[in-house]
């Protein structure tokens, strides 16, 4: 987004903070329990097109509001944020179609552009940020939220997830913003620009995970310094000690530390130097993943939640960060989320099966378009609601009215012979036993003729959990008792089945999760 410039060259009157700013120099900060930081070998390491954005920066600027929402003090922050947010055209009006439940939950799509057009070449050699890599995006996380508010699920997209981007065809994600910022039109002006690219990266993403995508916001590159900064700094935890000064910068000993400013900016950015199990990008999103989920922590404590000035001050640098989409309410957001907690905010990386090459590209493999679908249906999906408690019991029957055939289908040689026994001395009338057709039953099954549930239901409710199937193999006025592995005895519940499993994405852990990573 386009802003005026200060005497300094800031854009949007807001200089880099002294110790930050390269004109003000900076003093060295010793490291104990790691390298010493700032050797001759960090100025001399060639700069990368670096990457800088990074999720966490804009989770807190829209979640800084939720401190105290509802109150006159949430309300009065709330306008704050209001005051200060820039806004963009990016929800499209068409190829964003909602296959998702319908109601008040909301899918989210947290962007980070990578340009660095706004920074002087001062600050980009101060940041490590490198050179200008134009407007692709790096940072694309798709944060869904629920109506209750009761929870948040933030899900990572690779930058080099190979897809189908609408009107362009296949190519790396990162690519979908700047295919729309470039072709907007030669006469469209820079912020009709920035419209035209988040609405194109609206539309891949929600053609990708079969979800409408509600609102949109991004942030720029000064912001993470202030909102990193403002919180006091954020603790991330370390496997092993880092060393990735020729690239991102990082230079970090491991275990737990507190780090804010430049130094979380090389962290998130780091991308080599992980060690032969290293896995690159991956690495590089779980490093977000850390750093936003510290970011959280810290809002939700006490340090933030009872310190009114450090709110006002969050808000203030979050909102002017922040470039959201025109309807986004962050008063309202703020107030649907005040149950969250650090263990209910999950982190997840979407699907995929690895990564390959493609016309001579780098690409990260996703997985079908079937399975990401039912991955992004399965965490939007709403909980089933509980049973009426007045529903009327199944019709039963006295057992010794009911004749039942046993067939063993568990692989467990004399299981029959077991249950006949049981069952007779419930009061049942068995018939014939023997084996299954098949030795692999793994659910125990209740088969009966139409027309004869309640005798079935009588039966189920001694093996409790058993499959009831109405079936043609059943004569009329006999019940069929099929055992699977599943079956412990009469008068006790089936081992229950294992939930089916859904798609699985990498690395998922929560806010809570303090653990260290690679």
């Amino acid at each position: 987004m386009s802003r005026d410039s200060n005497e300094h060259g800031r854009p949007g009157g807001r200089a880099l903070p002294p110790r930050l700013d390269p004109r003000a120099g900076r003093p060295s900060r010793p490291r104990t329990g790691g390298p010493s930081q700032g050797s001759p070998s960090d100025e001399a390491a060639p700069r990368r097109r670096g990457r800088f954005a990074l999720a966490g920066r804009i989770t807190a600027g829209i979640l800084s509001v939720a401190l105290l929402a509802g109150s006159g003090w949430g309300w009065y922050l709330g306008q704050v944020a209001e005051a200060a947010v820039n806004r963009t055209d990016a929800i499209p009006t068409d190829g964003n179609e909602d296959t998702s439940n319908a109601g008040e939950a909301m899918n989210l799509l947290l962007v980070g552009n990578d340009s660095r057009s706004e920074l002087t070449e001062e600050q980009l050699a101060q940041l490590n940020a490198g050179t200008d890599s134009g407007v692709n995006t790096d940072t694309m996380i798709l944060v869904h939220v629920p109506a209750d508010g009761s929870r948040a699920s933030f899900v990572s997209f690779p930058r080099d997830s190979y897809v189908d981007i609408p009107g362009y065809g296949k190519d790396r994600l990162n690519a979908a913003y700047a295919y729309g910022y470039t072709n907007a039109g030669a006469n469209a002006s820079d912020k009709a620009k920035q419209a035209a690219g988040a609405q194109l990266l609206v539309r891949t993403i929600s053609q990708l995970s079969g979800l409408k995508i509600d609102h949109y916001a991004e942030v720029d590159l000064l912001g993470f310094f202030e909102l990193s900064s403002v919180v006091g700094g954020v603790e991330v935890n370390l496997c092993k000690a880092v060393d990735d000064r020729k690239w991102s910068g990082a230079y970090f000993p491991a275990g737990v530390q507190t780090i804010s400013g430049a130094d979380a900016l090389k962290f998130v950015r780091q991308r080599h130097g992980f060690g032969p199990q290293g896995r690159g990008d991956f690495d590089r999103i779980v490093r977000q993943q850390v750093f936003i989920a510290g970011v959280l922590r810290k809002m939700l404590s006490d340090e933030v939640l009872l310190n009114l000035g450090k709110q006002h001050e969050l808000v203030r640098a979050a909102s002017k960060a922040l470039t959201v989409d025109q309807n986004l309410n962050l008063l309202q957001l703020a107030e649907q989320m005040q149950s969250v907690t650090a263990g209910s905010i999950e982190f997840q990386t979407v699907p995929n099966v690895g990564t390959g090459e493609e016309d001579g590209k780098s690409i990260v493999k996703l997985e079908d378009r079937e399975t990401l679908h039912a991955f992004f249906a399965d965490l939007s999906a709403e909980p089933e609601p509980a049973a009426p408690a007045t529903a009327e019991p199944p019709a039963t029957v006295d057992p010794s009215t009911v004749p039942v055939d046993i067939f063993n289908g568990s692989g467990t040689s004399g299981l029959a012979a077991k249950a006949s026994s049981a069952l007779a001395g419930a009061g049942f009338q068995v018939g014939s036993t023997g084996n299954a057709s098949s030795m692999d039953f793994t659910r125990t099954e209740i088969r009966y003729a139409a027309g004869d549930e309640a005798l079935a239901n009588t039966v189920a409710a001694a093996i409790p959990g058993a499959v009831l199937k109405e079936s043609t193999d059943a004569s009329s006025g006999t019940v069929q008792l099929v055992l699977g592995s599943d079956f412990n005895g009469v008068g006790q519940a089936v081992t229950p089945p294992a939930p089916a499993a859904a798609p699985e994405a990498e690395d998922a852990r929560t806010a809570a999760d303090t653990t260290c990573i690679n």
